[in-house]
């Protein structure tokens, strides 16, 4: 294992996102954002704004039936497609394919945040590894994943676990987590091919080679809720915009964590809302 390197403007530095070329929409990247569910519709927003605000283009969002009519009005600036859905509320087993031929007209799928974990996203999760387009997985889909024997993409997705779906991709306690996240972060990305972040006070940024950066700026009022629907959405419009992987992992932690630094300056280190993070973004972002 290499040492770990600061996550700072320096590292950042050493991995630029793309220029931004002209006003044409289609220069930003087309982004699938496959998120929400009856009991969490408002995850979906939460990432798709983000994406938005990382510099996307265009934007679609895939959701359950039952609530896409209502994010739909809630983003304008989204096409919103509501696919079939289970008793549970999260997506059934017949919207598996579906979504992975929406995933093909992407340059970039955010896929996970809000979603109901059932039987539905282990198929979910195995048909999107095999499109094209730059891939981030969190939440829900995190349960359902299986090692990869070897690389099955042009590069490698982005899991965005927390302690617990950590734990759920090592098959070990959380404890074991705790006491070393980067050797736990470390083991996954390699069992996984990805490139990993570990969450915590402290995160970790970690790769199937051995690199490791740590972030432990930010604000303590980003520990709150959907706080990680819009890093999700931050590392989807960064991939959008064509960045490499570790690239889009690296800014999207640097501007989720300086984006709750600034809050915390205007409003308190407690007490702002998810929702208000991603209007902090451009304004951190290269010009």
């Amino acid at each position: 294992m290499t040492d770990a390197k600061p996550l700072d403007r320096a590292a950042l530095g050493e991995h630029p996102l793309p220029p931004v070329f002209d006003g044409d929409k289609e220069t930003k990247g087309r982004i699938l954002v496959i998120a929400g569910s009856r009991d969490v519709p408002g995850a979906a927003l939460l990432t798709a704004t983000a994406a938005m605000r990382a510099g996307a283009g265009k934007l679609q969002i895939a959701t359950v039936e039952s609530v896409a009519p209502q994010l739909g009005m809630a983003m304008p600036e989204a096409m919103v497609m509501g696919f079939d859905e289970a008793d549970d509320g999260g997506f059934a087993a017949s919207a598996a394919e579906p979504l992975a031929e929406a995933a093909k007209k992407a340059d970039a799928v955010i896929a996970g945040p809000g979603l109901q974990q059932n039987d539905a996203c282990g198929r979910i999760a195995k048909d999107l590894l095999g499109c094209e387009a730059g891939l981030s997985l969190d939440a829900a889909l995190l349960h359902s994943l299986e090692p990869l024997p070897e690389a099955l993409r042009r590069s490698p997705p982005v899991l965005l676990p927390h302690e617990g779906e950590l734990a759920s991709l090592l098959d070990c306690d959380q404890e074991e987590i705790e006491r070393d996240p980067v050797r736990c972060g470390l083991r996954a990305a390699q069992l996984y091919r990805s490139v990993v972040l570990v969450k915590g006070t402290v995160s970790h940024v970690v790769t199937p080679d051995g690199g490791v950066w740590t972030y432990a700026g930010g604000s303590p009022g980003l520990g709150v809720s959907g706080s990680g629907d819009v890093l999700a959405g931050i590392v989807g419009g960064l991939l959008a915009r064509g960045a490499e992987p570790l690239n889009a992992l690296l800014w999207a932690v640097w501007l989720h964590g300086e984006a709750g630094g600034a809050l915390a300056a205007k409003t308190g280190p407690i007490g702002f809302l998810a929702r208000e993070i991603a209007n902090e973004i451009p304004a951190l972002l290269p010009r």
